[in-house]
């Protein structure tokens, strides 16, 4: 475990101490690093606001982009996206390959990582169409992860989106590949398919996409996840690298790409990117809650699997009140990266912020 731990990251052995120490001063410019200022279990240290303060804000919040329906973005962003996603893999030979691919991918899911993509490029003035590749490369990435991590050598789950899991229909072999598909056809998407933005930016997305999955990124989360289990030494260090390369690097890889394509700046870009490293670890927090507060049938994949495996989570470590604090934190922090964009363009981010905060499944 402590080699594994040796990988080259970006968080740092002192980011409890940082934590404490926090200042407007220090606010953290380091890519991959958690962007937190509050963490529930240093001894006398307590949030810059109290639970009614927060929820005032929030409030605060939503009554200025009261204008806003949500519901309709998400199921108007949802059917553009599915639509995408539809089209991009057809039935071809050889057919089983390709029915695998589109089984998951087609699942449905909430698609919130596509949503954060076309809301970032066009709360930096672009258009959705330019974004849509992108979009779609995540979500075909997103889905490759869910189906080798449903793999009885990894989580061994027979559920995933009220589905029974992928190797469970096709079996492991065809599994694996399908996943290896998805990832491949996800960079190629991106190059061939993006339209109207400069090849530096594209490339520049794709490089960004790359870090993001890769052994510094989403694999490197895995493979400390998996070494974890059962190792009663886990502690929040750890448990936070396994969340932000696991989870949150993945999403903020989708906001991060959307501004890229979208023609943003490289101030807004960075902003961009620290409000979705909060969302991200939110995501993952909340995540955790729910894991042992839902049924299966809710979360429509198994609940209490990680209990089971005996994996370190945020409730397990500081209790369920403590881990939902936090989360209300971290969306307090994501929100207030949006702080200096047009507030109309921001308000689907601020909702999908909140939706992720608060979501039952």
């Amino acid at each position: 475990m402590s080699n594994l731990l040796n990988l080259n990251t970006s968080i740092s052995s002192t980011t409890l101490a940082a934590h404490s120490h926090y200042t407007r001063s220090n606010t953290n410019k380091t890519p991959r690093t958690p962007f937190l200022h509050f963490h529930p279990l240093i001894p006398n240290h307590k949030p810059h606001l109290s639970i009614s303060a927060i929820l005032t804000k929030e409030s605060q919040s939503s009554s200025s982009t009261s204008t806003f329906d949500f519901k309709s973005y998400v199921l108007e962003k949802a059917s553009s996206v599915n639509t995408a996603l539809d089209s991009v893999i057809s039935l071809q030979s050889p057919k089983t390959i390709h029915d695998s691919m589109r089984y998951s991918l087609l699942a449905g899911g909430k698609r919130v990582r596509p949503m954060l993509c076309l809301a970032a490029c066009e709360l930096v003035g672009g258009d959705q169409s330019v974004a849509m590749p992108c979009a779609c490369a995540v979500e075909m990435i997103h889905t490759m992860s869910l189906v080798h991590d449903d793999l009885p050598c990894m989580d061994n789950d027979d559920l995933r989106r009220g589905k029974p899991t992928n190797h469970k229909v096709f079996g492991e072999n065809v599994a694996v590949l399908a996943g290896d598909a998805l990832l491949a056809l996800a960079f190629e998407h991106i190059a061939t398919k993006t339209k109207n933005v400069s090849s530096d930016r594209v490339v520049r997305a794709i490089v960004e996409l790359a870090k993001c999955i890769g052994a510094e990124g989403l694999v490197a989360g895995q493979v400390v996840d998996i070494c974890s289990e059962g190792d009663s030494s886990v502690g929040l260090e750890q448990l936070e690298y396994i969340h932000v390369h696991k989870t949150a690097v993945l999403l903020e890889g989708s906001v991060v790409l959307g501004a890229i394509v979208g023609g943003g700046c490289d101030e807004d870009v960075e902003k961009l990117r620290k409000f979705a490293r909060c969302i991200g670890l939110l995501f993952q927090v909340v995540d955790d809650i729910l894991d042992v507060t839902k049924s299966s049938e809710e979360l429509g994949k198994t609940a209490g699997k990680d209990l089971v495996a005996d994996k370190t989570t945020y409730p397990k470590l500081i209790g369920i009140e403590k881990s939902r604090e936090f989360a209300k934190k971290l969306n307090m922090e994501a929100q207030e990266q949006l702080v200096g964009f047009d507030v109309d363009k921001a308000a689907p981010l601020v909702a999908l912020a909140n939706y992720i905060a608060y979501r039952d499944n």
